[in-house]
Order: C-alpha cells, then sequence, then structure tokens
C-alpha cells in the first residue's frame, strides 16, 4: 500500500479528581498509525477545571507545561530521571498492549473495495465529459480515491463526496472528474485502502461510447437468452416424439 496512506487512531483515557467543588482531571492518549512501538506516541494531559496545566509526550521525552504552576512543575519533573523513565516506559506497556487488544480487529478486519467507472453528460459548461469512478462495499472508512492522466495524478477539476455509510458498516465514495478527452491518453481512477497490498487502479476505455456498450451488452444478452430458449424447444419437442409409433396409412 502506498506509504503516503496511513491509518490513524487515538485512543482516550481520563481520571477525575474533585476537590471542593474544583475538578482536577488527567487525559492519556494513545496516538498511532501501527502497531509497531516506532508509529505509537503516549501523551499525558493534566487539567484543572477547563485549562491544560502540564502535558508529557513520549515523542518529546519530557514534560511540557502550559500555565505559570504547569512551567513550575515540568521543570521539577523533567530534572527526575526515574519519573521520565518511568512515563516513557508507559508507550509500551499501556499504548502498545492495548492497542493490541482494543483495536486489533478494526485494523486487520477490512473488506476490499470495488470500483464502476463510467461517463455522464456534465450539467453544462466547458468540459466535454465527466467521469465518475464510484467506490462500493468497503472498510474501514478511511479511503484514498484520486485520478491520473498518463501516470500523473490530476489535481485540479476534481470533486469527491464524503466517505457515505450504507448502514451495515460498509461505505461508498464517489468521485468525478471533468475533462475535454483527448486522442492516445490514458486515464485512471486510483483507489488506496487498508484491504488493498497495492493501489487498485480501473483505467477509462474511451473507445466505445457507454450507450453503445450498454446497446452491445443487451444485445447479447438477448441473443443468448433466444438461443437458450430455442434449445429447451428443440429437448422437449424431441421427448414427445420419442415415445410415438409410426402407423403406415393404406
Amino acid at each position: 500500500m502506498s506509504s503516503s496512506f496511513i491509518l490513524s487512531c487515538c485512543c482516550l483515557l481520563s481520571s477525575l479528581h474533585t476537590t471542593g467543588g474544583f475538578l482536577n482531571f488527567e487525559v492519556t492518549q494513545c496516538n498511532f498509525n501501527s502497531t509497531d512501538l516506532k508509529d505509537i506516541e503516549y501523551i499525558t494531559s493534566y487539567y484543572y477545571n477547563r485549562d491544560e496545566l502540564l502535558r508529557f509526550s513520549s515523542s518529546l521525552g519530557k514534560y511540557v507545561g502550559y500555565t505559570e504552576l504547569g512551567v513550575m512543575n515540568a521543570e521539577r519533573f523533567n530534572k527526575d530521571p526515574a519519573q521520565l523513565s518511568r512515563k516513557m516506559a508507559q508507550k509500551e506497556t499501556y499504548c502498545q498492549r492495548n492497542i493490541e487488544i482494543w483495536y486489533g480487529n478494526p485494523l486487520t478486519k477490512s473488506a476490499k473495495p470495488y470500483v464502476r467507472l463510467h461517463s455522464t453528460a456534465p450539467s453544462g459548461g466547458k468540459h466535454a465529459a465527466v467521469l465518475v469512478c464510484s467506490v462500493f462495499d468497503f472498510y474501514p472508512k478511511l479511503i484514498r480515491v484520486h485520478w491520473t492522466r498518463d501516470g500523473r495524478e490530476v489535481t485540479s477539476d476534481v470533486t469527491s463526496t464524503e466517505e457515505l455509510a450504507d448502514g451495515d458498516w460498509y461505505y461508498q465514495i464517489h468521485s468525478h472528474l471533468e475533462y475535454t478527452p483527448t486522442s492516445g491518453e490514458k486515464i485512471s481512477c486510483v483507489v488506496e485502502h487498508a484491504s488493498l497490498r497495492e493501489p487498485l487502479v480501473t483505467e477509462w476505455d474511451p473507445s466505445m461510447p457507454e450507450s453503445e456498450r450498454n446497446k452491445i451488452a443487451i444485445g447479447a444478452s438477448g441473443l443468448i437468452l433466444g438461443l437458450i430458449l430455442s434449445l429447451a424447444g428443440f429437448i422437449y419437442y424431441k421427448s414427445k416424439t420419442r415415445g410415438r409409433i409410426l402407423v403406415p396409412s393404406h
């Protein structure tokens, strides 16, 4: 899968303490884009009422204060190697272990998308055509859909919907490309998703208008159906005449 596409999640744990009507609480975060230790950030934030006083980040390896009291405590904690070592250890003992338990299924269970690429007439404007790349039945929600022209990503004249929930755990998304056809060019819809080992590339074939392709498909279906009915009639006729005895007339 492309390195530019990352599945990111965050788990939170908070603890509350009240003293004389004032609220003191702590929020612990595990931010990650995989279960590898290097891809995990452990953060603990300390709040008094709604103000964040102090924060420890495993990425920084130290405390950071946000108020006068928080700065004073950050300086004190950062001078204690044992305190910093204990907090850094939480990245593995707390975050990594719980990520594997809590988010194991969502990260490993997925459904591959399927793509339908078609053209439609524009509602008006300078472009001669609109290509629509519809992506259906994928899970999890996070996905990237983009267009390429002759191998280069297209960044203009592209509009996309948000990921739309189907109500059955699956999602769909639709991307539109307004373009003026050019002879010999190759246009593709590219889908990147957690369920795919590599991007799913669907090329547009402009050699025949979609209406003509539909007519051919309908005609071929009708021909096959006619052959099936003819064969069934012939078999029925043979089965009826097989047991008859023909008597010559005098």
